[in-house]
């Protein structure tokens, strides 16, 4: 039997920019044995690179601009329109850079991802690198987790950690951070896809137990 015979889970990433996580998430599904497939990439910015990675990759894509609508609530309809025609089991977002309705958090309930630089709970939102450094923090690093209503507030699936050097600047954190990232997702997006990894209300499930802890990658 084909790869092409069996039925794969199905993911649409979204990304706004570079496309970074993108682009290892696209290598980690090239694989012969990674069990989900990435059917679309969409992006909020009809300039964004990520569109062109996806392209690259010979994989579909589509733009609903943000600039174009009044109201968050009309882009996430048509966000959400986009993203349904490719029907996903999974939607990854990769560098997406708008604040999702309610509606639309609850509308992908359970298969909804997002990865954030920081070791959530701290540091939510914009500037997490100049934030730790800011803060004299020693530990710093990214988290997976579910996407809910609260913005980066969803439940913790996993984190890797940065230790923080003498003389870090923001950039240079964010660029270890950032490496970091690229081995978490696919590690976690592929959990997903193997069926290991489920969301039951606001509880992380990992085969079928709940998870105690988020998974941690260490220095």
């Amino acid at each position: 039997m084909s790869r092409e015979d069996i039925t794969e889970p199905r993911i649409v990433i979204l990304a706004s920019g570079n496309g970074t996580n993108l682009q290892s998430l696209i290598e980690a599904a090239g694989a012969r044995d990674f069990p989900g497939r990435i059917v679309a990439v969409g992006s909020n910015r009809p300039g964004a690179f990520a569109l062109e990675r996806a392209a690259q990759a010979g994989i579909e894509s589509f733009t609903v601009d943000h600039t174009r609508y009044d109201s968050r609530a009309e882009f996430d309809g048509m966000l959400r329109a986009e993203i349904d025609r490719h029907a996903p089991d999974l939607v990854v977002l990769a560098g997406f850079m708008r604040i999702l309705t309610t509606e639309f958090a609850l509308a992908y309930h359970g298969r909804l991802l997002n990865i954030h630089p920081s070791l959530l709970p701290l540091y939510p939102g914009l500037n997490t690198h100049r934030r730790a450094l800011e803060a004299g923090d020693r530990l710093h690093g990214v988290t997976v987790h579910f996407v809910t209503e609260d913005v980066d507030g969803g439940p913790i699936v996993a984190q890797a950690e940065v230790a923080i050097k003498t003389g870090d600047t923001p950039e240079s954190l964010a660029e270890r951070v950032q490496q970091k990232e690229h081995i978490l997702y696919p590690i976690v997006v592929r959990w997903f896809c193997e069926g290991r990894l489920q969301l039951a209300g606001d509880t992380v499930l990992f085969d079928g137990s709940p998870l105690p802890r988020p998974f941690t990658l260490t220095e």
